[in-house]
């Protein structure tokens, strides 16, 4: 049934998503239910258990989701519907967790995650906690880093191609990133990479204090800061954050 999903016709998965954008209740009831496998993968794979569809409130985070991302999809966006709707869900669900556990006191939490603990030094349980929330976030940090090498390989891009071709010096990093961020907030620019895999580097020679030599030479690095500013990716935008996003 999974596989079935992804092998459905691009194109007409597309006109689907704009029947139901436009208004189309029958279409968007019907993606709803076509698609709630997807739905539950997805979940799953953040909360790293089976999901049950009739008894899980995460599966309701991710139908919610589904459906805001069938809202929110464009093409422009340079991923297909299916890889949008997934990070939209993983997004979503991440979000929903990270607000239980700030929500639930923290007697609570010793209660439902460290019931042995309690009775022990309560640096214990701290410390506990705290590799909890670490594995947590490694996780998804990983799952994060994954969707984005399949989203780097539809462009013929690598970890390897940008280990080689990231700006070796703080201040060429940063000077990367002003392009990269000029090239997202023009919309004729970022389609042009989101579109063609290309950076316009005519169109940047005379709107950025940049060689074209340079900007050659650090097109693969731009290319991915684009799609980084483009995606959701909260962690890899937070540690770009650290080289002047």
């Amino acid at each position: 049934m999974i596989r079935s999903l992804f092998q459905k016709n691009d194109t007409s998965l597309d006109a689907q998503v704009e029947s139901a954008k436009q208004g189309d209740d029958e279409a968007r009831n019907e993606m709803l239910k076509q698609y709630q496998p997807f739905i539950a993968k997805s979940v799953s794979e953040v909360c790293k258990r089976y999901i049950d569809p009739t008894k899980d409130d995460e599966f309701s985070i991710g139908l919610l989701a589904f459906n805001e991302a069938i809202q929110s999809y464009s093409c422009d966006k340079g991923s297909s519907f299916l890889s949008f709707a997934r990070l939209v869900i993983k997004r979503k669900v991440i979000d929903h967790i990270r607000n239980e556990q700030k929500r639930i006191k923290v007697t609570s939490l010793d209660e439902d995650f460290y019931e042995e603990d309690q009775m022990e030094n309560p640096l214990e349980v701290s410390a506990a906690k705290d590799r909890h929330r670490l594995e947590t976030e490694a996780w998804h940090r990983k799952e994060e880093i994954m969707e984005f090498q399949s989203q780097l390989e539809r462009y013929k891009l690598s970890f390897d191609e940008l280990i080689d071709s990231s700006p070796k010096h703080r201040d060429a990093r940063e000077s990367a990133v002003q392009v990269a961020r000029l090239v997202y907030e023009d919309t004729g620019l970022r389609n042009q990479v989101l579109d063609k895999g290309r950076l316009p580097i005519k169109e940047l020679i005379d709107r950025v204090d940049v060689s074209k030599k340079t900007l050659e030479r650090n097109r693969k690095f731009i290319i991915a800061l684009v799609l980084i500013l483009n995606g959701d990716y909260v962690y890899l935008k937070d540690y770009l954050k650290g080289v002047g996003m």
